[in-house]
């Protein structure tokens, strides 16, 4: 960038941290992870500050597509080290944002903004990097496919393509739920109620008959096939916890001091459609649950 005042290095880091956290928003949708979104970030700033800024006519414009071929880099560095989204029957489980209960802070409501629920990163977890930059950009935040396209080294014809395939995975894999936070969390609890009894009709009656159950382990599909695994549930039913997973009723397990599980589910006409289960130890170690407590 040349040699610059402190006053204007100064004035630049100003102007960018007024788009973190919607770089941030951007960055964690692309990777389904609060890390590596942070990551992402801090990589936006280091070339933003190396690049001659006063020729950048919308700094939020230019940073946003920073930060998209940033993320592209990773997932596809994510797939050279054989870190692919899994086939079926797992999924790769994306980080959640536990909050609780009494609600989201400022700053997780940023991050959360437009119901970014963990149904949705988890079928964003099964794209192409491509689709996966094409549908985060244009459809969640209206980036015109002729600035997507240089990105992904597509037509903007094609950028249109791959969005809309990433489209038609995500209506089929992340419906959407309820707007009533109240209503979602009576659902969860009949469920958890009725998994604590070992009561299948009851489990059945809250379940949409299409319910999916997806974890790292495997996919359960069917309202009898999950209402059957969440029967043997009884015994963690029991010490769960009420929490909000990215914004909607969830729960959370906690034994002995450690996160044993967490659950997101999706509650669809008043009934689950989806749930979302991580149960992966060494991915649970790294989230924080001391907010539950506040």
């Amino acid at each position: 960038m040349g040699d610059v005042s402190k006053a204007e290095s100064e004035f630049l880091a100003e102007r960018f941290e007024a788009h973190r956290s919607h770089l941030r928003a951007v960055a964690y949708r692309m990777l389904g992870s609060l890390a590596e979104a942070d990551d992402a970030v801090q990589e936006a700033w280091l070339k933003l500050s190396r690049a001659d800024a006063g020729r950048v006519d919308n700094l939020g414009g230019w940073l946003t597509t920073v930060v998209g071929r940033v993320c592209l880099d990773m997932l596809r560095s994510r797939r050279t080290r054989g870190e692919e989204p899994l086939e079926e029957p797992g999924v790769r489980m994306p980080e959640p944002v536990i909050s609780p209960v009494s609600g989201i802070d400022p700053e997780q409501e940023a991050l959360l903004a437009d119901s970014v629920g963990l149904a949705l990163l988890v079928v964003l977890e099964t794209l192409t990097p491509a689709e996966r930059l094409a549908f985060v950009l244009h459809d969640l935040f209206a980036v015109p496919f002729e600035e997507i396209a240089p990105i992904v080294g597509r037509t903007p014809a094609a950028s249109r393509q791959l969005a809309s395939r990433a489209r038609r995975r995500v209506q089929g894999g992340a419906p959407a739920p309820d707007p009533d936070l109240a209503q979602q969390r009576e659902v969860v609890d009949a469920f958890l109620a009725a998994a604590r009894e070992g009561d299948f009709d009851a489990l059945v009656a809250v379940l949409d008959p299409d319910v999916v159950a997806r974890s790292e382990g495997g996919v359960t599909a069917g309202a009898a096939a999950v209402a059957s695994g969440a029967s043997s549930f009884a015994h963690l039913a029991r010490i769960a916890r009420p929490a909000l997973v990215n914004g909607a009723a969830g729960v959370v397990v906690v034994a002995d001091g450690r996160l044993v599980s967490v659950l997101a589910f999706t509650v669809v006409h008043g009934r689950i459609a989806v749930i979302d289960i991580l149960n992966d130890p060494e991915r649970l170690a790294g989230l924080d649950v001391t907010v539950l407590d506040r």
